[in-house]
């Protein structure tokens, strides 16, 4: 997503961990290097333009295969947490099968998971396949930042770094309306589909250029697989126990045992990583206060931005009933005001302290988001302009200051972990707020939609007319019992009005989340400015 980018740059510390030493100011990259590092970035642009036209799409893809719109949350949350599965299994990857094959590997998984979503006639189906998409999208975008270091000497590495920026910041950007566009001039698969000729040719291109090119490869590596394991059952059992108490209750059994067990195994994730010879991910990085209060605001920074991607098109969709390309289009605001103020974050953070920089960022994103909740069932493009701009104006601001303060007290043989941690917290938090804030959605909906059929039955003509039903109509059936047909005619239009103040409490908690997280920053020692990690250690 938006910060796809920052999430490659940090892992590929990891992967050249394991790669042969950097090349030096002698060897010169020819046109091999950068042919395959090009088509290694159409490769990474599908994986992060996929999320986003998947997004615009989604009341599109619930209304195809007949998903109910509480179950519609899990298109990207299963993408998103088999993502995070496969962050940390990606330098173990690169070790075992150099950068080369990772990339084809992966590019042949995700365009194979590509066809399979395209297929799909089911919701099961669907999300099984999502999952397969998201690890191989996990792994395609640290890899093409880790082939920065890995093919080019230093004096090309920031044209190359520029490049692949580029791509990972233009495709949430024109996601949107892309989306939007193919699946209203054609249909939902083509979103799948538009992926298999890019990713065949970035395959069979990347494995013929790199021919015999450096690949970090590096026998011996190890990985603890129990750990993932653990990781990955505290991660789903987690969501699900979410998604479940709303409907089945707090104190039910299943919501209880599903709980526990995600806490069984995050407790049995911690408790391995501490003393496993090769961890997954290295936790002594928490001792340092700055990493863990950055770690924090990394976590709030996921689910705000996953938050208000998916809050967007689920309300455009099932409120405005806009169709998808009109849902691209609006949501284009966002993007172009990232991409205006990237310049400015990046001028800006290498010259201020990056505290006063990470507040600025996350109190505008916070009333960017509070903005957002006093929705009315008519509000549209024209009320959404404004918080769609000052969200993006603030998104680099809460990404590149956090990210100096989070690294540039640790010592150098933690970076690589340590920037692995940060990131994946910031996917965590995005699974994690996704499946609260759809469980905040259809849980006040439920309290909102009785309270309407209250008023209804009490012959309330406000609210009749509030939520569409004709004045004269409501007045002539006053009083009287609803038929059936009545009741079905009703029963839309009370779901939908009690959709509205569903999604702005789910807007106001992610605002109020992000605007408690700045209280954090009193506690954070200052940082170095625009330099690298310490060098000590």
């Amino acid at each position: 997503m938006a910060c796809a980018g920052a999430q490659g740059d940090s892992v590929a510390e990891r992967l050249v961990d394991t790669a042969a030493p950097f090349l030096g100011e002698s060897h010169r990259a020819g046109y091999r290097e950068w042919a395959g590092f090009v088509l290694m970035c159409l490769g990474m642009f599908m994986a992060i333009l996929d999320i986003q036209i998947v997004a615009t799409s989604l009341p599109a893809i619930q209304a195809a295969l007949g998903i109910t719109p509480d179950r519609m949350v899990w298109v990207q949350t299963a993408y998103l947490t088999a993502e995070i599965v496969a962050i940390p299994l990606t330098g173990f990857l690169t070790a075992r099968m150099g950068m080369r094959w990772l990339f084809v590997a992966a590019i042949s998984l995700f365009t194979l998971a590509s066809i399979g979503c395209a297929a799909s006639d089911s919701f099961a189906a669907l999300i099984a396949w999502r999952i397969v998409q998201g690890f191989a999208g996990g792994t395609l975008i640290p890899a093409v930042f880790a082939a920065v270091f890995l093919l080019f000497p230093p004096r090309a590495q920031a044209l190359a770094t520029t490049i692949a920026g580029v791509a990972a910041v233009l495709a949430p950007t024109i996601g949107p309306i892309v989306g939007g566009w193919i699946t209203q001039s054609f249909s939902w698969h083509r979103l799948f589909r538009v992926n298999i000729v890019p990713g065949i040719v970035a395959g069979l291109g990347v494995l013929f250029f790199l021919r015999g090119r450096a690949t970090g490869r590096q026998h011996g590596r190890a990985i603890d697989l129990l750990a993932l394991l653990l990781l990955a059952t505290a991660l789903v059992a987690l969501q699900i126990g979410l998604k479940d108490a709303p409907t089945l209750g707090w104190t039910a059994p299943r919501v209880l045992g599903l709980l526990a067990l995600a806490a069984a195994g995050a407790a049995g994730f911690v408790g391995r990583t501490l003393v496993s010879r090769a961890p997954l991910v290295e936790l002594r990085c928490f001792a340092d206060r700055n990493f863990t209060i950055s770690c924090l605001l990394s976590f709030v920074l996921g689910f705000g931005l996953f938050g208000s991607t998916y809050l967007m098109p689920f309300f455009l969709g099932l409120v405005r009933e806009h169709g998808p390309l009109r849902i691209g289009e609006i949501m284009l605001v966002t993007g172009c005001t990232q991409l205006l103020t990237a310049p400015i974050a990046v001028y800006a953070e290498r010259r201020i302290d990056p505290r006063l920089l990470t507040g600025f960022g996350f109190v505008l994103f916070a009333i960017g988001l509070l903005m957002s909740s006093g929705q009315t069932a008519q509000t549209d493009f024209a009320q959404m302009i404004v918080p769609q701009i000052v969200r993006g104006a603030a998104i680099m601001f809460c990404l590149l200051p956090p990210t100096r303060m989070a690294l540039g007290r640790l010592p150098d043989r933690l970076v690589a972990d340590g920037s692995g941690l940060f990131n994946l917290m910031r996917n965590l938090g995005g699974a994690v707020g996704l499946a609260l804030i759809d469980t905040t959605i259809f849980s006040r909906a439920a309290t909102a939609g009785n309270q309407i059929a209250d008023k209804l039955r009490a012959g309330d003509v406000a609210t009749a007319v509030r939520i569409g039903i004709p004045r004269d109509a409501f007045l002539e059936q006053r009083g009287e019992p609803l038929d059936e047909f009545a009741t079905e005619m009703v029963r839309p239009l009370v779901e939908k009005a009690a959709l509205v103040p569903a999604v702005n409490t789910a807007w106001l908690l992610c605002g109020l989340l992000t605007l408690l997280a700045v209280a954090t920053l009193f506690w954070i020692r200052r940082a170095p400015t625009g330099q690298g990690p310490d060098q000590s250690g």
